[in-house]
């Protein structure tokens, strides 16, 4: 693991952020820069850090991020060599965050920055968690096909009808949390069944979980990795179901 140490620092002290946002990433270079500028600026009343966790992408990724870094001390990078994955990306970052709260979310744009204070807000009301919703009243999602659209909609579905009723987007990704929540709670997953864990046992073990509805869109550039075929719905899925059923019965 290869890390830029930039920190936040003000008359020669170092500054604990208000926000860490961890943004995973493999294969993102056109998009990063214009997702950690537009975040900047969303979250300009806040002292923010811009922590990307690169899984050693390919088409130089964290060369950008590593330039950006240079210039701006609110951007950190984590550069991964040996290790792999969405989940452990994300838990990296959480570890390694100085934010009083921590968020996390696609690289992808698909998820806008601009809905980052809504979700601010909503802890600075009391909440200990902010999930970014598609399925709630005013959430949209125009990202996927309508195959990926009836998938997710079905697995969400599924989850609060077995598992809690009180979140409507389980496999959301886009968070927002006070650090006492990750000091209780680890997440465990492979991919996008870590959303349905942590959220489920973050209402369970009593924490305030208010979703915040947003506008889901096509990824702005790149490849996405996610499923695209019916058939990789279908394959990922069995993860989520697996993921839900063991909520539900453990």
């Amino acid at each position: 693991m290869i890390a830029t140490p930039g920190r936040l620092v003000k008359g020669g002290q170092e500054l604990p952020a208000d926000i860490t946002l961890v943004l995973p990433t493999f294969n993102e270079r056109d998009n990063i820069v214009p997702l950690i500028q537009r975040g900047l600026a969303a979250l300009a009343d806040y002292q923010v850090e811009m922590l990307v966790v690169d899984d050693d992408s390919p088409d130089g990724t964290w060369r950008s991020v590593a330039d950006l870094a240079e210039a701006d001390p609110r951007v950190r990078l984590i550069r991964r060599t040996e290790e792999r994955g969405l989940t452990s990306a994300i838990s990296a970052g959480i570890t390694q965050a100085s934010g009083a709260w921590v968020g996390w979310m696609d690289c992808d744009l698909s998820m806008p920055p601009e809905a980052l204070p809504r979700l601010a807000g909503a802890l600075a009301n009391g909440a200990d968690m902010a999930v970014g919703s598609r399925f709630v009243s005013g959430g949209r999602d125009s990202g996927h096909t309508w195959v990926g659209h009836a998938f997710s909609r079905t697995i969400n579905l599924a989850a609060s009808l077995l598992l809690d009723w009180r979140v409507k987007d389980y496999t959301s990704g886009f968070i927002l949390a006070r650090r006492p929540v990750f000091d209780q709670l680890d997440l465990r997953g492979d991919y996008g069944e870590y959303c349905i864990d942590l959220l489920y046992r973050a209402v369970r073990s009593g924490f305030r979980v208010v979703e915040i509805p947003y506008h889901y869109v096509p990824r702005a550039t790149g490849e996405s990795k996610t499923a695209t075929n019916p058939l990789g719905y279908i394959s990922r899925g069995w993860n989520y179901v697996a993921t839900i059923l063991r909520l539900r019965f453990q």
